[in-house]
């Protein structure tokens, strides 16, 4: 089985193709290296440095022929989408409506795509389920979930299968801590430099916090299961920022004190997601519990930047 990954040079996208080369698979990436990078890309991978909205996109897949894709590549920055509508509707819509016309003419059996938490808004009840209103506040938010519907029309026009991965807030291994980082990645960043980390607000705002090596378990799931289906991926746990500061501290044995700030206008207070369906669907659920998941997250970040084991 070939499967062809968007953004497979990322933090997401490179967690994928490792569990899909781990378990016997062939896989080629597509990334334009914008925010991915060359040091993630698995070696046994074949890559092309190339924009999922390229017009010559389609000769991958014509050399290639992958039978499954899964589509990573995207414009993440929720401020850069607010920033410059366009050029986030041009990655997320055109570049996917691109990829999806490369999947029909290419025969490509089904796509997985990462989708976003962000799609439902300020909820209504909590924990947010599938059925759950689609209100986005932001245009990365709006590009996400548009993008779902050409999916719903390409299988019904042309038969091509789909699972849309709704994702909570995803942290883990190679997360960037610069630019639109996580906040776990920028924490871990500030605090083993001896800095106090910044929340905004007073940190009793809840998050879902999922594990990369969950995301990627769920991805390499819904090749085979799931069809035509919309599901979230997370913990269905809610997280303040205020504990997560105190799960840190405890792990690399520091005691640094927030350093609280203004709220972000329009950060959504509370937002957990129900997670039951990708149970039901994809016969998956998370294995790391948020502390097993910071734990290697930190020993990552100590290795990579400063060089020491967790003790």
């Amino acid at each position: 089985m070939k499967v062809l990954v968007t953004g497979g040079a990322g933090f997401i996208g490179s967690n994928i193709v490792d569990l899909l080369i781990g378990n016997g698979h062939g896989v080629v990436i597509v990334d334009n290296l914008s925010t991915g990078k060359e040091e993630f890309i698995n070696k046994k991978a074949i890559f092309y440095k190339k924009d999922i909205a390229d017009d010559d996109l389609y000769e991958i897949f014509e050399k290639e022929e992958p039978d499954y894709v899964i589509h990573q590549a995207a414009q993440i920055d929720v401020q850069k989408s607010v920033n410059n509508p366009a050029f986030d509707a041009k990655v997320n819509i055109l570049g996917t409506v691109n990829l999806l016309e490369c999947c029909r003419k290419s025969g490509v059996k089904k796509i997985v795509y990462a989708s976003s938490a962000a799609v439902y808004g300020n909820p209504e009840y909590l924990p947010i389920d599938e059925v759950h209103k689609i209100n986005p506040i932001s245009y990365y938010g709006i590009s996400k979930h548009t993008a779902e519907h050409y999916f719903e029309v390409y299988s019904q026009l042309y038969g091509l299968k789909y699972t849309i991965l709704r994702y909570a807030n995803v942290y883990g291994i190679r997360q960037d801590p610069k630019g639109e980082g996580g906040v776990i990645s920028i924490f871990i960043d500030k605090m083993l430099k001896g800095e106090r980390p910044i929340i905004f607000g007073d940190g009793k705002q809840t998050r879902d916090f999922v594990y990369v090596k969950d995301v990627a378990k769920a991805n390499l799931l819904a090749l085979k299961r799931g069809d035509n289906e919309v599901v979230n991926i997370s913990t269905n746990k809610p997280t303040s920022i205020n504990e997560l500061v105190e799960i840190m501290n405890k792990i690399m044995n520091t005691s640094l004190k927030p350093i609280y700030t203004e709220p972000r206008k329009g950060d959504i207070i509370h937002s957990y997601l129900d997670n039951k369906k990708a149970l039901e669907v994809l016969g998956w659920k998370p294995e790391y519990s948020l502390e097993d998941g910071l734990r290697e997250t930190i020993e990552y970040y100590k290795v990579r930047y400063v060089g020491l084991k967790l003790l």
